[in-house]
């Protein structure tokens, strides 16, 4: 049986993926943020001409399941791997932001019966 995944564990195997090909001095923040950019990029190539019903039925075809799973899969391996370059933790980080966002976008309360 395999041991649950967590952040730190995947950022750790990331690290070691790193270490042990020698790429630490290419995991610059810049160099970072360029891959997840082109990474991101990527991921928007397969929706890019799709109606908004095409898009959601992307995982229903599993070559293109595949190839979305693999793009969501090198974008969160960048965005964990700047993460830790710049010593950010990123599920505080989501957390407070979403904690800003409740607070600048509060829920409206409906003004009369809805239509």
């Amino acid at each position: 049986m395999t041991e649950p995944l967590d952040v730190a564990k995947l950022q750790r195997r990331l690290a070691e993926f790193a270490a042990a090909r020698n790429w630490q001095p290419y995991h610059t923040p810049k160099n970072l943020v360029a891959a997840l950019s082109v990474e991101a990029s990527e991921l928007v190539e397969i929706f890019q001409w799709l109606t908004p019903e095409e898009s959601a039925r992307v995982m229903s075809d599993p070559d293109t399941a595949h190839r979305v799973t693999d793009e969501v899969a090198d974008v969160l391996a960048y965005l964990l791997q700047l993460c830790e370059v710049l010593g950010i933790d990123p599920l505080a980080a989501l957390d407070a932001k979403i904690d800003r966002n409740e607070r600048r976008f509060p829920v409206q309360e409906p003004d009369g019966p809805l239509r």
